[in-house]
């Protein structure tokens, strides 16, 4: 295994990108050649100072260009052919463009942003403010946003919630962050993730301090079985909608975790992340209404409003609450006030809900157009997962290469997620493909391109 040179700057941010363009500039440049094995994602994370998150997800991307290849037991090697020469008188290589069809998962469609519903809300809020509440607010969140996310909490999602118990937070990786804090300090070392998950969050959860371990999840959800057989105290769980499955957790399941985290004094981490979206049924109830003393419910405006926003709420526990609060203010001294008043208006005159109703329809649509493209052109695919959310996951036929198929699509201007990276375990191949920022017409686009890469590899 050669070692890889690559320079990044912390200080600098978008460490992501920074990774990707040192990599992909060294194949190029031929410093890094076709057939050298990279080292693990854990490995150079650790050299480089970096979240292992970061590493996976610029490996992700590089494999998704074709810079790299990767097999699950067989590691992630470059692949040949990449290379460039130039002389003195040669451009140098553009920046590579974005693709034609971007159907990476979690996009929502950011042109359905409600613009005048927010203008009108906000001049509202700004035309009755008193002065003295231009000043910092609550770290937790000021009193009428924290009322109107527990009546939304209590109405839509059965939750357990009360003005004292909601903290504001910066979406749902704030939260984490806060509310992980606050558990270490209390002596939690071990934290159980479901087995596949996000690759994002999973930094984040390392920089916790706490060990993490993957917990198999089947088609009824987390398998608590399996979660007894840890020292996890913690686990991070998706109960109402499982990413990247859509697998909701089953109802004996619900009782057993419960049951588990009472039994080791453990805490839930309940990532409510696209509950909203569910198109065969009302939304399923967040496990927090059941067990209001164990669980720290995460909610964010990411995907039901925008990721621009950084607008969530947690409830918990009234001593993690409290402690997530101190926590907050010896940090940042709250979020932004007048967002957690807009967000508040919203709510309570029923804007929120009638823009929830008309991108749910809007996701709903483009649901179906791209299962009836991918029926009609890759009818071997199985599709799971696609009662709600804004993805659907493919199980792909046994053999298959999802980081080539991955390669192939991008090549072809399709993104999509390989299954792989979002394993703690290698397991069978897959995809995870969103749709909610794509227009029917385009989803069928992107799906009979699809079926030309399946049909290259």
């Amino acid at each position: 295994m050669a070692e890889i040179l690559v320079a990044v700057d912390r200080a600098a941010g978008r460490l992501v990108e920074q990774l990707v363009t040192g990599l992909r500039d060294g194949i190029r440049a031929g410093r890094i050649t076709g057939g050298t094995v990279l080292p693990p994602s854990r490995q150079l994370a650790a050299e480089l100072r970096l979240s292992r998150g970061i590493v996976v997800e610029a490996y992700q991307q590089l494999v998704a260009e074709g810079y790299l290849l990767s097999r699950a037991g067989a590691g992630t090697w470059v692949a040949s052919g990449h290379t460039v020469e130039h002389s003195a008188a040669t451009p140098a290589e553009p920046a590579d463009s974005e693709p034609e069809f971007d159907l990476t998962p979690g996009r929502p469609d950011l042109a359905a942003f409600p613009r005048a519903a927010w203008v009108a809300a906000l001049r509202r809020v700004l035309s009755n403010l008193p002065h003295a509440d231009l000043g910092y607010g609550d770290p937790g969140g000021v009193l009428r946003f924290r009322k109107e996310i527990a009546s939304y909490l209590r109405r839509v999602r059965a939750a357990d919630a009360t003005p004292d118990r909601v903290v504001a937070i910066n979406g749902s990786a704030h939260g984490l962050a806060l509310g992980l804090q606050a558990l270490y300090e209390r002596g939690h070392r071990v934290l159980a993730v479901e087995d596949p998950s996000a690759d994002r969050p999973r930094g984040l959860l390392a920089a916790s301090g706490m060990k993490l371990i993957g917990v198999p999840v089947d088609d009824a959800g987390l398998v608590v079985s399996e979660l007894r057989r840890t020292d996890a105290t913690v686990v991070f769980a998706g109960p109402a909608h499982q990413y990247p499955t859509g697998v909701v957790l089953a109802p004996s399941r619900r009782a057993e975790l419960i049951a588990w985290a009472r039994a080791v004094d453990g805490t839930i981490l309940e990532d409510d992340y696209d509950a909203e979206f569910r198109y065969d049924r009302e939304p399923v109830g967040c496990l927090q209404g059941m067990a209001p003393d164990r669980v720290l419910y995460l909610g964010t405006a990411s995907k039901s409003l925008a990721p621009a926003l950084r607008l969530g709420w947690a409830v918990a526990p009234p001593d993690l609450g409290a402690r997530m609060r101190d926590l907050r203010g010896d940090s940042d001294l709250g979020g932004s006030v007048l967002d957690h008043l807009v967000m508040s208006h919203l709510i309570a005159q029923g804007a929120y809900d009638r823009h929830l109703r008309t991108v749910r329809r809007r996701y709903r649509q483009r649901r179906d157009a791209l299962l009836g493209a991918l029926a009609q052109e890759l009818p071997q695919w199985r599709v799971r997962g696609v009662a709600a959310g804004l993805h659907v996951l493919i199980d792909l036929p046994p053999g298959s290469e999802e980081t080539a198929l991955a390669a192939a699509a991008q090549a072809r201007g399709v993104r999509v997620q390989p299954l792989g990276p979002l394993r703690f375990a290698p397991g069978p191949p897959g995809l995870v493909l969103g749709y909610a920022a794509v227009a029917p017409g385009r989803l069928a686009q992107a799906a009979r391109r699809l079926g030309k890469a399946a049909g290259e590899v």
